[in-house]
């Protein structure tokens, strides 16, 4: 039997198993729930540990100190794990991989050890004021990653991991990934060919008092902008002798993208960063740059540096495509290229993926959280389980529910950590149950 067939069988008996489930929860899946209750302290403890520790992704020895303490849980519920070192050119602090046999429907997990916050920015602290956790990266990802252990310590606290074969991915580089991604990314890639189901355990979405279920994630990557155009005196700008200039040139430009390239639906792309004078030095792998420019000098560089969301790799071509066109039709005197960066691939809707959403809307269901529908896409960045969504049905958005990440303002709902990890290990229970039936 090959293995879409198979998936496509899996499909069909769980269409069929998931309404034994619906409503209630067995003997097995209500000890699981207490469990979770009488240790949500613990997974709050560990959490405030790890948000303790700076870990932004060019904060190396950072984000492996985070890595040594999810290592120490993943081994207490007997993964064997491996830390993956990256490249030294690559300058990031590497992989946590951990790893357990079993029979059955194959899960991969997958969190993120990293933050956005480097090491000289000022948030760097834990704090908690009742159930509100403050601190970088309490909602993107360390809550997500406790999320995982004590998920799998549930199901451990039942017999029922015994059985279940299982990788946790935790990358150190999820927030600016390392180049190239065939290296950056191999591990998690080979680990989502060898799985049945992805779970992504980025934060959950809740609005409208209604919880979201994210089955698709859009594509994130790269473009940079190099503009030149004819130093001279100010005096002679748009003459026949000196032209627009540079920044002229990128403005034009950038209004053409406004206005001819935006309006697709699930596109986005922006301009992050952009240094324009007579003299730029731009370091796109810090995203800081130096200009020199002075008023009565026409500038005669631009550098802009962006990036693009799509839903397809279709829509990506299309879109890079229209871009070319502008960047083509230079003002007179000037000259510019773009450049594509290859980053996150998208993580289509599929079948599959809509087959987990009912399992997981069921428990949402009969934990009284109400249904689930299927979160718009464009509400969502990318993720690293866009990488192995070719290979496998997958669901991401598994964490805890929190607001203003990447910011300084990035709180944690603590309450709604137990929610995610009953969710999380039922999901895995009853999903490794269809394939015992």
């Amino acid at each position: 039997m090959t293995r879409m067939l198979a998936r496509f069988l899996l499909v069909a008996v769980a269409l069929f198993l998931c309404s034994a489930f619906t409503g209630e929860f067995t003997s097995e899946e209500q000890r699981m729930i207490e469990w979770i209750d009488a240790h949500a302290e613990d997974a709050n403890a560990l959490l405030a540990m790890t948000v303790g520790i700076s870990s932004g992704t060019m904060n190396l020895e950072g984000v492996r100190a985070v890595g040594r303490i999810m290592r120490r849980e993943l081994d207490a519920v007997g993964l064997d794990t491996e830390w993956i070192d990256m490249p030294p050119e690559m300058n990031r602090a590497g992989h946590l991989f951990g790893r357990k046999d079993g029979m059955g429907q194959r899960f991969l997990l997958i969190g993120h050890l990293d933050t956005v916050f480097e090491a000289d920015d000022a948030f760097q602290s834990y704090r908690r004021e009742g159930d509100t956790a403050y601190g970088p990266g309490v909602e993107d990802m360390k809550s997500g990653n406790v999320v995982i252990v004590y998920a799998l310590k549930a199901l451990k606290e039942i017999g029922a991991l015994a059985d279940i074969p299982v990788v946790v991915a935790y990358t150190g580089d999820e927030e600016k990934s390392g180049s190239p991604k065939s290296i950056s990314r191999k591990h998690l890639i080979e680990a989502g060919q060898w799985a049945d189901i992805a779970l992504g355990f980025e934060s959950a979405m809740t609005f409208d008092d209604t919880d979201w279920a994210t089955i698709a994630r859009r594509s994130s990557s790269g473009w940079t902008l190099e503009v030149t155009g004819r130093q001279a005196h100010s005096s002679g700008i748009f003459g026949d002798d000196v032209g627009a200039g540079a920044i002229f040139e990128a403005a034009r430009i950038l209004n053409a993208f406004y206005d001819d390239v935006r309006g697709e639906r699930h596109l986005t792309f922006n301009a992050g960063n952009i240094q324009g004078g007579t003299d730029v030095d731009y370091d796109s792998q810090q995203n800081r740059g130096r200009t020199f420019g002075k008023t009565n000098v026409v500038p005669r560089k631009v550098i802009v540096h962006g990036g693009i969301r799509t839903i397809s790799d279709a829509q990506l071509q299309r879109v890079r495509d229209k871009m070319r066109a502008v960047v083509t039709a230079s003002l007179p005197h000037t000259s510019a290229t773009i450049e594509f960066e290859d980053g996150y691939p998208a993580m289509a809707p599929t079948l599959g993926n809509r087959r987990l959403q009912e399992v997981l809307s069921d428990i949402n269901v009969a934990l009284g959280r109400g249904p689930m529908p299927a979160l718009d896409p464009s509400l969502r960045g990318a993720a690293d389980i866009s990488f192995v969504a070719p290979y496998t049905d997958g669901l991401a958005g598994l964490g805890a529910l929190g607001t203003g990440g990447h910011t300084p303002d990035e709180t944690l709902d603590l309450t709604t950590m137990p929610l995610a990890i009953k969710r999380a290990a039922i999901l895995m229970y009853r999903l490794s149950r269809e394939a015992s039936h």
